[in-house]
């Protein structure tokens, strides 16, 4: 199966220009942007911040998968990460405009496991959050490296514009973070890893990012970072209205509609809460 997966994205890659956001498919996507969602920018390649606000059980994975979506150079590199201490409350998580906050807290039994905040102004990504929640984390089900750098990985794939290869857990692994599985390390069925990212994330970022803008969205605004921190996104009833969800229902994205085409979209990893018990 996972061979057929893979032949119908490289067959489509060529044809497929635009994949609507409001698409949705339960196998692999040959086009693997959510929208056109992008950070605007006047040169390539660029640097995102990463604002480290994570515990010291979280930096490895913070640093790892920073590392990671820095493309090797056998890939067209459109942009680099860069980890640099946190401006925010963990528990609050609160978004800082040109770059992403990355956060681990106890965020309670609300049945999510990881999240991906990303505010857009227009199609231009202008900030982001990715949240990690130990209340489930904390569990045998959850709390081993393999989850954490899975889960670490994806977030952050979301918040550059990237979508799901996958998004049935069951399937077998595609070898990338961003494909939904229950084996991240792919140890227990002896499988490919899904800890990092692969070559169509890296050659999808190329084509996300082949353009240019005349302005950018990497920079600091405190006025408008202050307009977007009444949001929680810790808080499920704040999302918005959902996209779509996968057919196992343990993958959703939502959209709030904040005005004059402002939004916020919410990816989130549900929780196995009965294997979390």
């Amino acid at each position: 199966m996972k061979t057929v997966f893979q032949s119908a994205r490289l067959s489509k890659i060529a044809a497929i220009s635009l994949l609507s956001l409001g698409a949705f498919a339960s196998v692999a996507y040959a086009y693997h942007a959510w929208g056109g969602y992008h950070w605007a920018r006047i040169a390539n390649p660029f640097t995102l911040k990463l604002d480290d606000n994570v515990s010291s059980v979280w930096d490895g994975h913070l640093a790892g998968a920073s590392g990671d979506w820095n493309a090797p150079s056998a890939y067209p590199t459109v942009l680099f990460t860069t980890v640099v201490p946190g401006q925010s409350d963990p528990k609050n998580c609160r978004p800082k405009s040109g770059r992403v906050e990355v956060c681990n807290s106890k965020y309670g039994n609300n049945g999510w496991l990881g999240i991906a905040s990303i505010w857009a102004s227009g199609n231009h990504i202008t900030q982001g959050t990715v949240k990690f929640n130990d209340t489930y984390f904390n569990t045998a089900q959850y709390n081993t490296p393999a989850w954490k750098q899975f889960v670490t990985c994806q977030e952050i794939g979301h918040t550059f514009g990237l979508d799901h290869q996958d998004e049935i857990f069951g399937n077998p692994n595609l070898g990338t973070c961003m494909d939904y599985t229950n084996d991240p390390n792919g140890t227990v069925y002896g499988q490919l890893s899904n800890e990092k990212p692969n070559a169509h994330d890296y050659e999808e970022l190329a084509a996300i990012y082949q353009h240019l803008d005349d302005f950018t969205t990497l920079l600091f605004d405190k006025k408008s970072s202050a307009a977007a921190s009444d949001i929680d996104t810790s808080n499920p009833s704040e999302w918005g209205r959902e996209v779509r969800r996968s057919a196992d229902g343990r993958g959703a994205l939502y959209e709030r509609n904040l005005g004059r085409g402002e939004k916020v979209f919410t990816f989130v990893i549900w929780a196995d809460q009965d294997a979390a018990e």
